[in-house]
């Protein structure tokens, strides 16, 4: 299924593989006006920052426009299922729907590892929509990692 708000994200993803990041990209929309309110991409390699992943760049944004850390109402894309702090992020922002991409087995901590928003202890979960533009997010991240597993050849 393809949506704009995921295609405009896959597009943040190839520029984030551009930068040489990895290639994860998010857009916080306001299903409302279908206005969209904050997008980024990973920055943790050219930032030297572990917690620059997409989803918190993007969510600190939102928060930095409506001068809140409630972001009720709002629907988050994002091409890979979340890590374990991405989704912790989205549920104390109180986002409303998260659309993602790519299952991750590895890191993925919503319907993959930890199942996050499934935790008693967890205060709010967002409503979840997986498998959006899936085949295009997976290969991009896929090919991302085999070329850095690659070995480059050496000029002689």
């Amino acid at each position: 299924m393809e949506n704009k708000y995921m295609q405009r994200a896959y597009e943040l993803a190839l520029a984030a593989a551009a930068q040489d990041e990895v290639p994860i990209g998010c857009v916080i929309v306001n299903p409302a006006d279908g206005a969209v309110v904050a997008e980024s991409f990973n920055l943790s390699q050219h930032s030297e920052d572990a917690t620059a992943h997409a989803e918190i760049k993007a969510i600190q944004q939102a928060c930095a426009k409506y001068g809140t850390n409630r972001l009720r109402g709002l629907d988050l894309y994002v091409t890979l299922e979340p890590c374990t702090m991405c989704a912790a992020a989205i549920s104390f922002a109180r986002i409303e729907n998260l659309y993602f991409g790519a299952t991750d087995p590895k890191g993925g901590a919503v319907i993959s590892g930890v199942k996050f928003y499934d935790q008693p202890t967890c205060h709010h979960r967002p409503r979840v929509h997986a498998g959006l533009m899936e085949e295009q997010c997976s290969v991009l991240l896929k090919n991302f990692f085999k070329s850095k597993r690659t070995p480059r050849s050496t000029a002689k």
